[in-house]
């Protein structure tokens, strides 16, 4: 049976929302939905918050997370990527004698993603992939009426003179959401790269989907935490 690790990310600060990752929603710390919905999936046999903050990690374990080791200042840093940190996290696990066959990151900032998409995405991954299995969900906007504009607003190639018209165009588009990835580490450790042949993308709706990165953010999960919970 595969050994599988959750991985959410959660350090220090944030220049748009303080403290961002340990900011209340609807009674619990934003990183808590994340946790629980690691723990209710039963998919993992280390659920880990990565942080760099003694302060954020007794939340983390107050919630049912470990955190063995707290992040380096060198994954913490605003240009450190989100990969610089899952690779710093298991080679941390290596150094304690542990390993794992697939890592799943969980963004903290994605609370309304469920257990029951975990799970699914798991099965896509048994099932299907080789590589990776990344949440999506549909674009609300089709990109082929965006683009571009200079600093003086002047529209030169905001969209192309021979786009399809509305009706040609109905295909849809998805957008990433930051919800859920799905790795094989031996593949990642060889390729970051997740969006290739032997990877697929689960998807999700949109409603599910809402990502935190303000303080309006914040307010529409809220409002939809409440409306699905009857709440008003």
């Amino acid at each position: 049976m595969m050994k599988n690790i959750a991985i959410i990310p959660a350090r220090s600060g944030s220049k748009g929302v303080p403290d961002k990752n340990i900011r209340d929603l609807c009674g619990k710390p934003l990183m808590a939905y994340a946790i629980e919905a690691a723990r209710d999936s039963g998919m993992f046999e280390e659920i880990m918050v990565s942080t760099d903050s003694e302060h954020y990690a007794a939340i983390a374990k107050e919630y049912g997370a470990q955190v063995p080791f707290l992040r380096s200042e060198a994954t913490s840093s605003d240009t450190a990527s989100s990969w610089d940190m899952v690779e710093e996290v298991l080679n941390g696990y290596r150094s304690l004698g542990r390993e794992f066959d697939t890592f799943c990151l969980l963004q903290p900032t994605s609370p309304l993603r469920s257990a029951e998409d975990i799970k699914k995405a798991y099965q896509l991954y048994y099932d299907r992939a080789e590589f990776a299995v990344v949440s999506v969900c549909e674009a609300e906007h089709s990109p082929l009426w965006a683009g571009h504009l200079p600093e003086d607003g002047e529209f030169i190639d905001f969209v192309n003179r021979n786009r399809p018209s509305r009706r040609q165009a109905g295909k849809k588009f998805y957008r990433l959401n930051g919800a859920i990835y799905i790795a094989n580490i031996n593949r990642f450790e060889q390729d970051r790269f997740l969006y290739q042949k032997g990877s697929y993308a689960y998807i999700m709706d949109q409603e599910s989907s809402v990502d935190i990165d303000s303080e309006l953010d914040f307010k529409f999960a809220a409002f939809l935490m409440q409306e699905g919970s009857g709440l008003n």
